[in-house]
């Protein structure tokens, strides 16, 4: 799986790892990320990630 970095802050989503504080299972792929989902760090949508 790829991680995926915000353009806005730089925050990278990692799959391995998930985003356990807000509720997104370790191993869950972006494409799979629910549509409300936003970076954790700045709130940017997942419109604003791109492949890294």
């Amino acid at each position: 799986m790829q991680k995926w970095r915000c353009t806005i802050c730089n925050y990278v989503y990692d799959p391995a790892e998930g985003d356990l504080e807000n509720g997104v299972a370790a191993s869950t792929s972006f494409e799979d990320l629910p549509d409300g989902w936003v970076c954790p760090i700045c709130g940017a949508g997942k419109d604003m990630f791109e492949q890294v």
